[in-house]
């Protein structure tokens, strides 16, 4: 009878053999399988033997003649865990055991393994592989064996110790099918002995039963979890020569074999179901017996299960999100494409929601719920999808987050080029200090000393604010099928958090505050601030240009040589900037050519100056120099956010839009104003 099951790959140990090193070649010799018997623990059953034939036919070598990788303790996803790979054509069968040769890499981090590799130190390897049938045999009075007929080694791994059942292999593995073919008893009796691979030569076959081999299985379902302890040795007596202990011998033999069966297989039970290892070891230490152990095991899942919330109508395929979840964004896609095409595009899985209105997105909401539909009224499933547990909220909310943070992030800010940003971490004032200049160096004599010096500062202070607002959107909304709710009012806040950041940070050049020292941000004793105002021209930035490499420190006499990088004006005069700083003009009057260092000025045209002065123009350093104006966003608050529920005054969905937002000058000396003709 033929069953097809999953099975992750598999690893046992090998043997390496450092005699057979080639310094030259960089190649060693490793025994990749003798094909010994070994013991494994299934999931909730009686542990098995396994064998592994060696019978060339049964033996799919074409991955390690290709040149399988020579792996670091079966690191599987991580490239420099490759320190060599298996010399192509190299890998065979002989005389009952599996062969192969091992190039090691010429890498620098290598060399070491290399050499332990030659001294010996390095002496364990292990083989990854994969079966893909199984002859199922179970002899009278015997444990079930597994005999591996179809399978494929595909990686050999050096390994610190090879009888280390907790050298962890904690890389996710796939699961493979597996065909177990099982045999009755019957057909034992009358046929060949499943303990013997027909292929072997009576020197092998008398040899294999003494090889021992250490196994691990990894767990498919949580690999981080493993037991400490999963393989067994096994040692298999030649049927040629029965040997027969004494019967003390014997009885302490089975004894210890069952009480290392016991161990395992709780560890590798409590392991698997990713239960706390020490839960493992109080059922090792008070010597329960298996089958207690299971039932032990099973109570502890069933009682952390129910601490975990569950949650019903929930699919996770494989590889894949909640289709709850897939289904809430294609839904909203489809809304938002409505809304805009062009800056969303329909999805694919959106198509099936393109054409239906809102109050039909609702039904199937709550259908999808598990909420009866049938007969409702247009006003009940608008009642209901928005104040039950469907999931039409959760959708109505990303629609509202998506087009007000893309009106947000779309509105033109144009102080973000010269001012720097910053988080605070909660609302209290933030005192920013003003670093002046670095102490000059003096000179120092032989077996002289070094002077220490200070730095001048000064400080400046502002705090984070809340801004914000809350509009409702009813059910008569939805049953109007008004999309413009959902999507043209979150845009409008957008745009209008955009607008509140510009007010405040434009609002600090126009209304010209005072600064720590009592002055005012653009004043004649900061020697930022033109006496005469002049019109916008290439003498009057030169000027302004000059003042501002003047600038000194706090001890009045160090030159900061601030250099400007950006030209802002208002709007009156964005035309007359744009001219001033073309690269393409070369006039014919060499009085009138702009140099270089002007034209490498970027323009900024702020509307909101002109409010204040339609004449007046600014320099402003890069915040990479010198400090300007600071803004600040509450740190995992940045920019615009928005927060729905259903609503508790009105019959319908509250949206309720916040800014945390702060800003200040910290430094004048980056900043020049003339205010014009």
């Amino acid at each position: 009878m033929d069953t097809m099951i999953e099975l992750p790959a598999m690893r046992r140990t090998a043997e390496l053999a450092p005699n057979s090193a080639d310094a030259q070649a960089r190649t060693v010799e490793v025994v990749w399988s003798a094909g010994a018997r070994v013991r494994r623990a299934s999931f909730f059953g009686e542990p098995y033997d396994e064998e592994l034939s060696l019978d060339p036919t049964h033996v799919r070598l074409e991955r390690l003649n290709a040149g399988a990788p020579f792996l670091k303790v079966h690191e599987l996803g991580a490239l420099d865990a490759v320190i060599g790979s298996v010399v192509p054509g190299s890998a065979r069968l002989e005389n009952g055991r599996g062969i192969a040769l091992v190039r090691i890499s010429e890498r620098d981090d290598v060399e070491p393994i290399w050499r332990d590799i030659q001294a010996g130190h390095i002496r364990a390897v292990s083989i990854g592989y994969q079966v893909h049938r199984f002859e199922v045999s179970k002899p009278d009075g015997g444990r079930e064996l597994w005999r591996a007929v179809d399978w494929t080694p595909f990686e050999v791994s050096a390994v610190p110790v090879g009888a280390d059942p907790a050298a962890g292999f904690r890389a996710q593995q796939s699961l493979h099918d597996c065909v177990l073919h099982r045999r009755d008893a019957s057909t034992i009796r009358q046929g060949a002995s499943p303990m013997t691979d027909p292929t072997q030569t009576p020197a092998a076959a008398a040899a294999e039963p003494h090889a021992t081999e250490e196994t691990q299985m990894t767990n498919p379902t949580n690999p981080a979890a493993e037991p400490q302890a999963r393989a067994v040795e096994t040692r298999a007596l030649p049927q040629a020569a029965p040997v027969t202990p004494p019967d003390t011998e014997a009885i302490a033999t089975r004894a210890r074999e069952g009480e290392r069966d016991r161990v395992s297989t709780i560890y590798d039970l409590a392991g698997r179901l990713n239960l706390e290892r020490g839960f493992a070891e109080d059922l090792v230490k008070r010597g329960v017996t298996v089958d207690e152990s299971r039932r032990l095991i099973l109570d502890q899942v069933a009682a952390r299960s129910d601490e975990t919330r569950t949650f019903p109508h929930v699919s996770i395929p494989l590889g894949g999100r909640d289709e709850r979840v897939t289904r809430r964004a294609a839904v909203a896609n489809a809304l938002l494409h409505r809304f805009s095409p062009t800056l969303f595009p329909l999805e694919d899985a959106a198509r099936q929601y393109r054409g239906m209105s809102l109050l039909e997105l609702a039904r199937e909401s709550l259908t999808n719920a598990g909420v009866n539909t049938r007969g409702l009224s247009r006003d009940e499933v608008a009642t209901r999808s928005l104040h039950s547990t469907s999931d039409f909220p959760e959708i109505l909310s990303a629609v509202t987050n998506k087009t007000l943070r893309q009106a947000y992030e779309t509105y033109p800010r144009t102080f973000m080029l010269f001012c720097r940003q910053v988080l605070a971490t909660d609302f209290k004032a933030m005192n920013r200090v003003q670093l002046g200049e670095a102490p000059q160096l003096l000179e120092v004599g032989e077996s002289g000393e070094f002077k220490r010096g200070t730095l001048g500062e000064s400080k400046e202070s502002y705090k984070v604010k809340t801004y914000g607002r809350v509009v409702a959107i009813t059910r008569q909304t939805l049953i109007n099928d008004d999309l413009d709710a959902f999507t043209r009012i979150p845009a409008m806040y957008g745009n209008s958090i955009a607008q509140l950041e510009s007010d405040v940070v434009w609002g600090i050049i126009t209304a010209n505050p005072a600064m720590a020292d009592g002055n005012a941000l653009f004043h004649t004793t900061h020697k930022n601030l033109a006496g005469t105002g002049t019109a916008l021209a290439v003498d009057a930035v030169g000027a302004a240009r000059a003042a501002m490499a003047l600038q000194t420190g706090f001890d009045k006499k160090t030159v900061l040589n601030v250099r400007p990088a950006f030209l802002i004006v208002p709007a009156a005069l964005e035309l007359k900037a744009e001219q001033l700083v073309a690269q393409n003009l070369v006039p014919a009057d060499t009085t009138k050519v702009v140099p270089q260092s002007i034209r490498t000025l970027s323009p900024i045209s702020e509307p909101r100056l002109d409010a204040a002065s339609a004449t007046a123009w600014y320099l402003a350093a890069s915040p990479n120099q010198i400090d300007t104006i600071e803004y600040a966003y509450l740190e995992g608050q940045q920019g615009a956010y928005i927060e729905t529920r259903n609503g508790f005054d009105v019959d319908g969905v509250e949206i309720k839009c916040r800014l945390d937002f702060g800003a200040k000058a910290i430094d004048w000396r980056g900043l020049y104003k003339n205010p014009g003709a």
